[in-house]
């Protein structure tokens, strides 16, 4: 049996790091080829490029501080994950988010192949 929360959280560590280091490549490292990517702007993207793209717009000083809610497995390679983010930055107020983020098992490799967040109100 797979530890869900504890693929999902070291998957995440990684993520977080690349962000709070303003590394757009090796955050994009941590998906799927093929990753469907809902940020904020633009509306959504498909593959690395998009997700190294969108996290290269985003300022110095972003920081990623999550806490796992929920965790499931869907099957043998693929878990969903469901998450608080509060996105930190150096010039604005803190922005609270909710993520759900669909990791499968490439090769051995758990990364992200979906990727969705919305604004907590």
């Amino acid at each position: 049996m797979i530890d869900t929360e504890r693929t999902v959280a070291t998957v995440l560590d990684g993520w977080k790091a690349a962000i709070d280091n303003h590394e757009p490549e090796k955050v994009a490292s941590f998906f799927t080829h093929d990753a469907l990517f809902q940020g904020f702007r633009p509306t959504y993207s498909i593959g690395r490029r998009g997700v190294a793209d969108y996290y290269a717009s985003q300022p110095l000083g972003l920081s990623a501080d999550y806490r796992i809610l929920e965790t499931r497995q869907l099957s043998d390679d693929v878990i969903v994950g469901y998450q608080t983010v509060d996105f930190g930055f150096t010039d604005r107020p803190t922005l609270p988010v909710h993520l759900t983020v669909i990791l499968r098992n490439m090769a051995g490799t758990w990364l992200i192949s979906h990727y969705h967040v919305s604004r907590i109100d």
